[in-house]
């Protein structure tokens, strides 16, 4: 008898641990199906985003193009004005006058957004910021300052968008007292 009950407790104990093993298997196919439900939301998250990005980035760049060009309108408007007040007028001063207003406004358009003038004249050549197109010798002059500007230069937030293109200054070269 006591194989019997031998038998019948070791029944009970294998149908326990399956019973338990069954369970667990449950848990875990539950936890890996909410596990790949998770994973294909955030690819398809991620997927969207990528989609989103640059057209994100393309809308924000359209938007502020758009601004700076907004911007410049009012300058545009005020050469219209003053090309038909030429027209209508023989008075070159007051034209020259109102074509200057035009080009300071758009300085200060320019300015407002970050672009500045390189100023060059008199100044040491430097060839981070001008480009030399010529040579001249003023030996009045200090050795490499620049004397003329062809073409002003700007920057834009402290970086060079464009060299001012000028003509600098050089001294001949000195002769040893040596040599002669």
């Amino acid at each position: 008898m006591t194989k019997e009950k031998e038998q019948k407790s070791s029944e009970k104990k294998p149908d326990k641990k399956a019973k338990k093993l069954s369970s667990q298997l449950e848990e875990l196919g539950k936890e890996k199906t909410e596990l790949f439900e998770k994973l294909q939301r955030i690819s398809a998250d991620y997927a969207n985003y990528q989609k989103r990005g640059p057209k994100q980035i393309a809308d924000s760049i359209a938007y502020e193009k758009k601004a700076i060009l907004k911007s410049f309108l009012p300058a545009l408007d005020n050469f219209e004005h003053a090309l038909a007040a030429e027209q209508n007028a023989d008075d070159i001063e007051s034209f020259a006058k109102g074509v200057k207003i035009v080009y300071d406004q758009m300085l200060t358009i320019l300015k407002s957004h970050g672009v500045e003038p390189i100023n060059a004249l008199g100044e040491k050549f430097n060839p981070a910021i001008h480009e030399a197109m010529m040579q001249k010798n003023e030996p009045e002059q200090e050795d490499e300052i620049v004397l003329e500007e062809f073409q002003k230069g700007y920057k834009f937030n402290d970086q060079v968008i464009r060299p001012g293109k000028v003509v600098v200054n050089k001294q001949p070269a000195k002769q040893d007292e040596s040599t002669e």
